[in-house]
């Protein structure tokens, strides 16, 4: 089954390349079916899985690959990759709605964002590291070619940014897997077997140097701070359907790397470093937030929130390492797993909606808008609950993942609540940006604004009825997660 849901939409994305005849709206629509098509694959998929015990795996496949460097097709999912598999389907679907309307060579966006979403699947099914590369690089080239090919403003420099930027984290990523593959005896790529062995356990200065490698290609890929200056342009100059991607489901390639390899790989030298993370994962919230407040664009804003998002999964992963209450450390890391899909579904709704004013008016400025809840009632309600949501209130996903990071993290160290203050200037930094983009008179480029068409709104209500769904009712998602999360807390304890 897993293989069928990773190269669907790969075999689409051939024959969509292939098919230089097939008319634009036939594009689109393919495209759409294959959406809705691994939607229903992974529903059933989620609904057929039962929780493995600890250190397996449901719907296991192995063949040969690689076997000259102990290498294999081998793919699997588990509480911490099945809610990110589901959290790629539905973008990518919303994706596929919004574009209905594309005009700009669809057939090939259609082809490639079927080629962006099979490597994405591949990634967080991935058991073998070579394989995990492989998809990991190959998302990279595809998103580079979104904002090349897609993209506004200065496209080529933001995409070309991006690329060496990624692909240089890519590589220190490799060079800490070949540390592990030539720590492990026999010399193997299979993550469960590295898991098992954790190679580098008696080890503290190479298994120090080779956990540095790692986090430095997965903190590039996440972004943490210093290495996240990549993203703003990226974000800014991506089409929206490319940013919703790229925030919803890429940054999630390397903080999955966190639960997946890092930690129960290298348990010692996690625990070791374990201060270090926490400190990257504390200046990245309070560093995004300050600086997403002094923004003016509106995009920008919501690419800096998401630094800000995803120095709280760091926090949360960064506190499993440290000496202290398991249970509290398991409700961090959940928490931490949590807000990948909270961040996902919240933030890729708030970029479908800047991509809006982009469409409409040609500018994120916020000082260029105002009054937009009057010709744009339902651009405005959205907007609104995205915000809200983003901040963190009760009743959304974002509150149930960041009270977990929280709880788990204080409970664990009470020092991290240093960070605290960063869910207080999110809350005035998106309060700023509903009052100068929605209320007040009606003026600038808002005066007849068009509000949004259903393809439009369909894709982003969507998206946070999801989020709204997680946050009333969150036990689902947390019984799939919480077991994943207990054994990557074991793992790391050895």
């Amino acid at each position: 089954m897993l293989s069928l849901i990773v190269f669907l939409p790969l075999a689409a994305a051939a024959v969509l390349a292939a098919s230089t005849g097939v008319p634009d709206r036939v594009a689109r629509w393919a495209w759409l079916a294959v959406t809705v098509a691994e939607l229903g694959l992974v529903g059933a998929a989620v609904a057929a899985y039962e929780t493995p015990p600890a250190g397996g795996l449901a719907f296991e496949e192995r063949a040969r690959w690689i076997p000259s460097v102990g290498s294999s097709y081998h793919v699997g999912v588990d509480g911490l990759s099945l809610p990110l598999l589901a959290l790629t389907a539905v973008v990518f679907c919303a994706c596929a709605v919004y574009a209905l309307r594309e005009q700009r060579r669809p057939r090939v966006q259609a082809a490639l964002f079927c080629f962006l979403q099979s490597v994405c699947l591949g990634v967080f099914v991935a058991q073998d590291l070579i394989l995990f590369f492989l998809f990991f690089d190959l998302s990279i080239v595809g998103m580079y070619a979104v904002i090349a090919g897609w993209g506004h403003g200065d496209a080529g420099r933001s995409a070309l940014k991006f690329f060496l930027y990624t692909f240089l984290g890519s590589l220190a990523l490799l060079l800490g897997f070949i540390g592990l593959y030539l720590a492990a005896e026999p010399n193997t790529f299979d993550i469960p077997e590295l898991v098992a062995a954790a190679p580098l356990a008696d080890d503290p200065v190479v298994g120090g140097l080779v956990l540095g490698a790692i986090l430095l290609g997965l903190a590039v890929k996440t972004p943490t701070v210093p290495f996240h200056t990549w993203l703003p342009p990226a974000h800014t100059d991506a089409p929206a359907i490319g940013s919703a991607v790229l925030a919803a489901v890429l940054l999630k390639l390397g903080t999955y790397g966190f639960v997946r390899i890092a930690m129960p790989m290298l348990p010692g030298a996690w625990r070791a470093w374990a201060w270090v993370v926490i400190t990257i994962g504390v200046v990245s919230v309070l560093y995004g937030a300050l600086v997403a407040l002094a923004q003016t664009d509106v995009k920008r804003m919501i690419a800096y929130t998401s630094v800000n998002h995803m120095g709280y999964v760091v926090l949360g992963v960064g506190a499993a390492g440290l000496a202290g209450d398991a249970a509290a450390r398991e409700v961090a890391v959940t928490g931490a797993v949590t807000q990948m899909v909270s961040h996902g579904l919240i933030t890729g709704a708030l970029f479908l909606l800047a991509g809006v004013l982009q469409d409409r008016r040609g500018s994120y400025e916020m000082a260029e808008y105002g009054g937009l809840a009057a010709p744009a009632p339902r651009f405005a309600a959205l907007f609104a609950i995205g915000a809200f949501a983003s901040l963190g209130l009760p009743g959304f996903s974002g509150f149930v993942a960041e009270f977990q990071v929280f709880a788990g993290a204080i409970g664990t160290a009470a020092a991290v609540a240093v960070a605290l203050p960063g869910i207080l200037i999110t809350a005035a930094l998106f309060l700023r940006a509903i009052q100068r983009l929605l209320t007040g008179p009606t003026g600038g480029r808002s005066v007849d604004f068009p509000d949004l068409r259903v393809r439009e709104a369909a894709p982003v209500g969507g998206l946070l009825v999801l989020a709204l769904l997680i946050g009333v009712v969150p036990w689902p998602l947390l019984d799939l997660i919480t077991p994943g999360s207990a054994a990557v807390v074991d793992l790391v304890s050895r």
